[in-house]
């Protein structure tokens, strides 16, 4: 019965999704420059809130280094990165699995958008992809990761992937936590009905990387980004 009674919204929202996605992919495909094309998908990001009922508030936004940053947050929906795009400067770049790559319409827009597309499952390719991430950082480019890579019906935080934290560290760029709370519930892993909840980003304060020089840096850089985050969400450690 609950299902039933859900099915409306959800009909509004993947509505709403679809109409404002097309929309923002029809504006951001012409315009030649990458920021104003990220500034309209971030309008777009916000107008799907908007009109959904979904509140998102972001809190720490004063705390984002003027810079090159590497921003890293919990992954727990397949929302979340329409959350990001809504919450953040137009300057941040997603790095993303490849695998959204194949996705037509979605991936069309994300190049746009200047995404980094990392391959997980191939060593030699994966390898590829990391140099080009280490690249853009050194460039200068602000990145958003989502370090566990995927997210899984446990609740909880994974394990983190090393990517995020070595590009910090060689490219002696802040890194900095970011925990988003509400999106489970918003859209569970196993569901396709989005639900009417108020979804929370919280940036965290950065931390400084440690000399490049030192060899545990990225190492040091992971763990406390993992017990930052940890501190600020309402789910346990899927490590401990």
């Amino acid at each position: 019965m609950k299902v039933w009674l859900s099915l409306p919204y959800a009909i509004w929202c993947w509505t709403v999704f679809v109409v404002v996605a097309l929309g923002a992919l029809v504006l951001a495909l012409p315009l030649p420059g990458v920021l104003l094309r990220r500034r309209i998908a971030r309008r777009a990001a916000r107008a799907f809130f908007w009109s959904t009922g979904m509140r998102l508030t972001v809190t720490g936004l004063e705390r984002l280094p003027p810079g090159p940053a590497v921003l890293v947050a919990n992954h727990t929906s397949y929302i979340d990165g329409v959350v990001l795009q809504a919450a953040l400067p137009a300057r941040f770049a997603f790095v993303i699995k490849k695998e959204m790559g194949s996705v037509p319409v979605a991936s069309l827009l994300l190049r746009r958008l200047g995404s980094e597309f990392v391959e997980r499952f191939d060593r030699h390719k994966g390898s590829v992809d990391a140099r080009r991430v280490l690249r853009a950082a050194a460039g200068g480019q602000a990145l958003v990761f989502f370090p566990e890579g995927t997210f899984t019906e446990a609740v909880g935080l994974g394990r983190f992937h090393s990517g995020a934290f070595v590009a910090a560290h060689r490219n002696s760029l802040p890194l900095v936590p970011t925990a988003i709370r509400g999106a489970r519930a918003a859209l569970p892993p196993a569901s396709i009905l989005p639900r009417r909840v108020a979804i929370e980003v919280e940036i965290l304060e950065p931390l400084a990387p440690p000399a490049p020089e030192q060899r545990d840096g990225a190492v040091k850089l992971r763990q406390a980004a993992r017990a930052a985050i940890l501190a600020h969400i309402p789910e346990p450690d899927l490590e401990a």
